[in-house]
């Protein structure tokens, strides 16, 4: 009868073995994050398409009351060697924003699908009204009243996305109802307008009523560039996300939906009721970033702060997956643990393969997640990736330490840990002392388990 020596691999050995393993599935748990990615780019994608045609996120200014303006303008040219100073007449528009604005909207929301995919649109209904007034120091800032073309004034509202704007968009001033023009004003831009006769504004305020309706999707924002903006916004929609430069003064939020107040004063706002811009500037806004939006009749490159309302859906499953797939090395550090105490304390020798392949398992399971979550939502597709990868590796275990009672340990050691990242999940704030809570106990463990083991001894094994 033949006798086989072979040398044990040392405990050292096998703990660098086992990392080594473990930083190689490193690059499938990178790719889980580009796979995210990719189909979270894919839904944003849908969800456009989905909301095409209905109306892009909304933002709202006005209404503004634009006069032409006759001002003087010195220019200074050389002739014949010589300075010449030369006045002309240039035409100009002088901007007021209204003492007072009242604005009143209301949001119907309505969930769209189209396969996996899911959009929040919306209609809204907006109704106010304004009070404008000639500033009694205007003189101050070099306009005289008496070169306003006041016959020939402008009501303008602007609109990011005119494609969402109803029907029928009715605009009353001073008790008569004035007739719509397309655009932003009678040079362009964005919107709707109209002509009015304001001869009677150095004496008389006036008055202005409308509404309209406006279809968007996602978000609905306010630029407030009255003296004093009152803006309520109420809708059925229970996840609102109030954000821009400016927050409700007052809000009730609940499952039947929500209701919020503004009030913004000019001062706030750090700009006068009165501006003066070149003629021939199109009114237009565009929403650039939450919170802020591009008002074309402002100084190149400003823009206007904004108050925002968001329509959000609470349960995000791309965010959720992502942020699971970072506790991926969590996962895999503590399975490979308790497979190396079995090994290196309970004699049971398990190879670098069976090492990959259940850790190959647990990559598995983020996948799983990402694909079920699509579908049928995030915590059932937790709970069913879960399931499968808990029963898979331990029915595996059972095989490689040669008992069901180790793998039941392994078992419960994955159903412990899919319980607490999920928990982790859920408590966002807590996330970090959790998981640097968990991590401390398991090194003091395996500190105690490991602490008479000559990690560089090696022992000849004879069959």
């Amino acid at each position: 009868m033949a006798i086989i020596e072979r040398r044990e691999r040392t405990p050292g050995f096998k703990l660098g073995l086992a990392i080594a393993i473990g930083m190689l599935l490193a690059i499938p748990i990178f790719s889980v994050w580009f796979l995210v990615y990719d189909r979270q780019s894919q839904a944003n994608e849908a969800r456009a398409s989905i909301a095409a045609g209905w109306g892009g996120p909304q933002a709202l200014a006005g209404p503004m009351l634009v006069i032409h303006y006759r001002a003087t303008a010195s220019e200074t040219v050389v002739e014949g060697g010589q300075s010449v100073t030369r006045s002309r007449d240039v035409l100009r528009e002088l901007t007021l924003a209204p003492e007072i604005a009242t604005i009143d909207s209301t949001i119907r929301p309505e969930l769209r699908k189209r396969a996996i995919y899911e959009a929040v649109v919306y209609q809204s209904q907006v109704s106010g009204s304004a009070r404008f007034a000639l500033p009694p120091d205007i003189a101050r800032g070099g306009i005289d009243p008496a070169r306003l073309e006041l016959g020939r004034a402008e009501l303008r509202f602007a609109i990011s996305d005119p494609r969402g704007l109803g029907p029928n968009p009715r605009v009353v001033i001073d008790g008569q109802a004035a007739r719509l023009q397309p655009g932003g004003g009678s040079s362009g831009g964005r919107g709707f307008f109209a002509f009015v006769d304001a001869s009677g504004l150095p004496g008389q305020p006036i008055a202005v009523d409308f509404s309209f309706a406006l279809r968007g999707n996602e978000s609905f924002s306010l630029l407030p560039m009255a003296g004093d903006t009152r803006w309520t916004v109420k809708s059925s929609w229970p996840h609102p996300s109030f954000g821009g430069a400016f927050l409700p003064s007052a809000r009730q939020v609940g499952e039947q939906g929500f209701e919020a107040n503004y009030r913004i004063g000019n001062l706030a706002l750090g700009r006068s009721l009165a501006t003066l811009a070149d003629a021939g500037t199109s009114i237009g806004v565009e929403r650039v970033a939450p919170g802020r939006a591009a008002y074309s009749n402002e100084p190149a490159g400003d823009s206007v702060q904004a108050a925002q309302v968001s329509l959000i859906q609470p349960v995000d499953p791309y965010s959720q997956v992502d942020r699971a797939a970072k506790y991926g090395f969590l996962f895999i550090g503590f399975t490979f643990l308790a497979l190396l105490m079995f090994d290196v304390v309970g004699g049971v020798r398990v190879a670098p393969v069976e090492y990959l392949l259940m850790g190959a398992a647990l990559v598995l399971f983020f996948v799983l997640l990402l694909a079920f979550a699509e579908i049928i939502g995030f915590t059932p597709a937790y709970l069913l990736a879960a399931a499968a990868i808990a029963g898979l590796n331990t029915a595996y275990s059972a095989a490689v330490l040669k008992s069901w009672r180790r793998a039941a340990f392994i078992g419960g050691l994955l159903v412990g840990l899919y319980a607490v990242l999920y928990i982790l999940l859920s408590l966002e704030a807590y996330s970090l002392l959790i998981g640097s809570v968990m991590t401390f106990a398991a090194l003091a463990g395996v500190m105690y388990a490991t602490r008479r083991i000559d990690w560089s001894a090696t022992t000849k094994v004879t069959e």
